[in-house]
Formats: structure tokens, C-alpha cells, sequence
């Protein structure tokens, strides 16, 4: 009987290691917040299939868990020196920055206060890096557990190093850099911007997105390389003998898709993910769906500003209240803020919603959103308008995007006024072609040979599999920022045609002459 108890599992297990043809080993140094949230449904697939997955967590972090003991990864932690108190507090300062502080502040300063905070989440990440380059025991006992990958975010300072160090290809997983730095400098993946738009360039004209390309490179190498170089280069006691920019990733899992991007060229090893984490939706708790069916005909609308807000200022949670209750709709509104004086009966308040399952009721008519890239692909996926509220970070260029395809309608968050939120939301909810844009744009995103997670799975397979996937990485990580644009080339053929055109120059000078003493010697005689 006791054999027959262990039986289904066993059963299980032989089957997940059927299904791969093997059973491995993945190490994750993951980014925080909503990075986190998404890869997670990516590792607990790979746990489904039989790999075992070790995250390499901080100590102190916003959202990974790793004192849960039903969770299926198993966690080393990282005793960073930064307390929690300290994280919150920088997270809350940025948050605040960026909500209440930006319209208020001259490009130079804006700069400036982008620079400070930058150098203080950088620095978090370089005593992560750090702590863990000191800690030979948990290196020692890695290298022990004979990894097969790794799985990072080029946001979070150190994968590449962690890779090195094990010795064990790794994979990125990612959506966004600023003007497109990190895909471009550091993937090597063409974005000409004659006709690819750089992120946070609005999707205006090309004048914007080339001057957004080679500002953004600047910044990038102004504010990144020294932080990464300290980290990476300088510091630790296993010196990493490459640049920056150039990192070794097997294959880059971009969580995005056709039905975000518009058309690029892109590398064999950048696979296109976006909505891996999307799934049917599922029953709603009862008080829920009792005030979701509660709005009869007009239906519901679903508002989140996403995990990392919290909390708004009063003026501006009443300017947003006060236009919800404008509308026939019932709005559903995750906030964990004071309650709005100017509420309406028709809104009711939330600590957590099950987003994808309210946007997935067939009674959800629009969707209220910061412009995160989960919550753009679950409106995608479920085919719901959007009105678009984005703050810092992608959000922009998510929203910009969405407006483009025609499914959403953008909103100013610093100048939001109750007038200008509940115009935009009649306009998605009664203006039919945003719901027919977002219906589009679904059935694009499901209309795929294999699911996002399932793809994800398969690459990050693959490279364990064959221990890498060099064969897929262009050549232009081997070349100079002047080879790889061909001024090298450029410069001898002008040399060359120099030379030509002197030599040529020289020999009918002295045809010339010659010419010309003949002539005068006969003009003589």
C-alpha cells in the first residue's frame, strides 16, 4: 500500500522527464516586481515538466516570496546589506517622483533626478552582485548542483556574471530598454530607426526616434556601463573580460509579439513571447461575480495601476473616483489607498482582483490600466479596450503602441482631471472600433502554431539541451562598434579612391606639363 501511494507520483515525474527527454536543472537571478511576476509562470512550467529550478533571491526584495513553503522552487538567499525599510523607501521616493514630481521639473533637472535615482537602484543590484561573489560556500554548492542554464534579466546587474562563474549557458527573458539600447547594444538586434521607432519616442516621426536612439545610447553608456563595469568588471574577485554591452545570451525570450510590435527585422535567437503568462479565465469569488452580474446590460470596467502603487495623493484618487462615477458601468478598482470621499456606488474598491479572470467575464466592457506589459497582453489576450494611464518605465511605449493598433486611448497622468478620464472612457465604451481593434489584436495573439509559455519552454530547453545555442548568435557580438557599421570598410575604400584620384590627378599634371614644355619648345624653334 505504501508503494501504491508513491505510485502517481512516480508515474508523474517518469512522465515530465518523458516529455523533455530529460530532467534538468535551472538557476534563475531574477528581476524584481512585475519581471518577477512573469517569468514565475515560465519556471513553474519547467517545474511541471520535470526541471528543477533554483531562484537566487535578495533578502530583501518587493514581490518573490521566498518564505513560502508551497512554493516549487527552491530559493538561496542572498543577505544583502540594504534592509527591506531601505527598498521600500526608495521604491516609494521613485513611485512618488514619478506621480506627483515630473511635471514640475526642467529636462536638466529631470535628468539629474533620473541619474540619483538610477545610481540607487544600481547600487542595491551591485551589493546583490557582490554578496553573492563573496559567498564562495553557495558557489561552491552551485557549481556541485551542475546547473544546465541560467534564466536572468538584463535589468537585474550580474546574470552574465552568475553564468560565468557556473560556467552554464543562460537565456534572457525581457520586454523593454530605453531607445532600445539594451535589445540593439547588447542582443545585437537591427533597429533602424527609419522605420523602427525607439521606445518612448511616441511612435511620432523619425526625427524623434533617431534623436530618442542616440540620446538613449548616451545615457545608457553615461549611467549603466560605470555601474555595470564596477560591478561586474572591477570589484568582484572573478574578473568578467568583456564589455558591457556585450553579453552572451543563448536566446533572448522578449515578451512581446506581432500583435504588440509592428513589423522588425529580429535574430534567430530573439523569440517573441509576449502573454506567457495569459490564461482562460477563471469563476470569479461569489461577492465578486454577484457585483459583476449586478450590472446588468452595461457591464463592468476592471482599473489597476498595477502592483507597485499603492497609494495616490487625495486630490487625485477623488479626481479619478468622482469620474468613474460618471459612467452606467460598474468598475471594479484595485487600490490599497484612503477611500475616496468622492466614490460612487457604482465603484467598488479592492485590495487585489483577479485581473486576468475580471478581464476574461464576458461582461467586462474596458479596462483602466497603467500601461504594465502584463496587463496590456491579458486585455490582448481576452480582447478588452483599454484606457491607458501610463507613469514611468514601458508604460508609455506600451500605451503608445496600444493607441496605434487602435485598442486603447491615452490619458496624462500629471494633468488627469476628472473631465478627461470620463471622456476617454465613453469614448472606448460607446466608439465600437476600439472593441472590434482589441477583438483583432486577440485573435492575432491566439492564432500561433504553439502558446508563448509553451515556445518559452521549448528555447529554454533547447539551450539546455545542446548546452548553448551559439550557432544562432550573429556575428556582430565579435565586432567593433565601427565594424559592425562598416566604417572600417568605408574608410579603406575612401582611401583607396584617394590615392586613385591623387595618382590620376598627378600623372595629368604632368601629362600636362610635358604637354605644355613640348609646346613651348616648338613655339621657340
Amino acid at each position: 500500500w505504501a508503494l501504491a501511494g508513491w505510485f502517481p507520483w512516480l508515474l508523474w515525474a517518469y512522465a515530465c522527464c518523458w516529455s523533455t527527454g530529460f530532467c534538468g536543472k535551472v538557476v534563475v537571478w531574477p528581476t524584481d516586481a512585475s519581471h518577477w511576476i512573469n517569468v514565475k509562470v515560465l519556471l513553474e512550467k519547467l517545474v511541471l515538466r520535470g526541471h528543477e529550478v533554483t531562484v537566487l533571491v535578495a533578502s530583501s526584495n518587493l514581490l518573490i516570496d521566498y518564505q513560502d513553503t508551497s512554493s516549487p522552487f527552491a530559493f538561496e538567499v542572498l543577505q544583502v546589506p540594504f534592509t527591506q525599510e531601505t527598498l521600500d523607501d526608495a521604491m516609494d521616493e521613485f513611485l512618488n517622483f514619478w506621480m506627483n514630481e515630473v511635471p514640475n521639473l526642467s529636462p536638466w533637472k529631470f535628468m539629474w533626478r533620473m541619474k540619483k535615482d538610477q545610481e540607487i537602484f544600481t547600487d542595491m543590484l551591485k551589493q546583490t552582485c557582490n554578496t553573492f561573489v563573496m559567498n564562495t560556500q553557495l558557489i561552491a554548492k552551485l557549481k556541485q548542483a551542475n546547473f544546465d542554464v541560467l534564466i536572468a534579466d538584463p535589468l537585474a546587474v550580474g546574470g552574465e556574471l552568475v553564468a560565468e562563474i557556473l560556467e552554464i549557458p543562460f537565456v534572457y527573458s525581457f520586454r523593454f530598454s530605453d531607445g532600445n539600447v539594451v535589445e540593439r547594444l547588447c542582443g545585437g538586434l537591427p533597429a533602424p530607426p527609419s522605420y523602427v521607432p525607439a521606445s518612448t519616442s511616441g511612435m511620432t516621426d523619425r526625427i524623434i526616434s533617431v534623436f530618442r536612439q542616440i540620446t538613449s545610447e548616451q545615457q545608457a553608456h553615461l549611467f549603466c556601463c560605470p555601474s555595470i563595469s564596477s560591478c561586474v568588471l572591477q570589484e568582484n574577485l572573478c574578473a568578467l573580460q568583456t564589455s558591457p554591452f556585450s553579453l552572451d545570451s543563448e536566446i533572448w525570450l522578449i515578451r512581446t509579439y506581432w500583435d504588440f510590435e509592428f513589423p522588425r527585422p529580429f535574430l534567430p535567437n530573439f523569440e517573441f513571447v509576449g502573454g506567457l503568462h495569459c490564461q482562460p479565465a477563471k469563476p470569479l469569488p461569489k461577492e465578486m461575480e454577484e457585483f459583476v452580474q449586478s450590472s446588468g446590460k452595461h457591464g463592468i470596467v476592471v482599473f489597476s495601476l498595477g502592483s507597485m502603487v499603492y497609494n495616490l495623493s487625495d486630490e487625485k484618487s477623488n479626481i479619478i473616483a468622482r469620474a468613474l462615477s460618471q459612467i452606467p458601468q460598474k468598475v471594479l478598482w484595485r487600490y490599497k489607498g484612503k477611500k475616496p470621499e468622492t466614490l460612487g456606488s457604482n465603484t467598488r474598491i479592492y485590495d487585489w482582483i483577479p485581473q486576468n479572470d475580471l478581464l476574461g467575464h464576458p461582461l467586462t466592457k474596458a479596462f483602466i490600466t497603467h500601461g504594465g506589459t502584463n496587463g496590456i497582453y491579458e486585455a490582448i489576450y481576452h480582447g478588452i479596450p483599454m484606457v491607458g494611464i501610463p507613469m514611468f518605465a514601458d508604460q508609455h511605449d506600451n500605451i503608445a503602441h496600444m493607441r496605434a493598433k487602435g485598442a486603447a486611448v491615452a490619458l496624462d497622468f500629471s494633468t488627469l482631471t476628472t473631465q478627461d478620464l470620463a471622456d476617454a472612457l465613453k469614448t472606448v465604451l460607446n466608439n465600437s472600433t476600439y472593441k472590434e481593434n482589441a477583438l483583432r489584436l486577440s485573435k492575432i495573439h491566439h492564432d500561433q502554431p504553439v502558446t508563448p509559455l509553451d515556445r518559452a519552454v521549448f528555447w529554454v530547453e533547447f539551450v539546455m539541451r545542446h548546452k548553448g545555442a551559439k550557432h544562432l548568435r550573429p556575428a556582430a557580438h565579435h565586432l567593433t562598434w565601427y565594424q559592425y557599421h562598416s566604417l572600417d570598410v568605408l574608410a579603406f575604400l575612401f582611401t583607396c579612391t584617394a590615392i586613385a584620384v591623387f595618382i590620376l590627378v598627378k600623372c595629368c599634371v604632368f601629362c600636362c606639363r610635358k604637354c605644355g614644355k613640348g609646346i613651348a619648345k616648338r613655339k621657340k624653334e
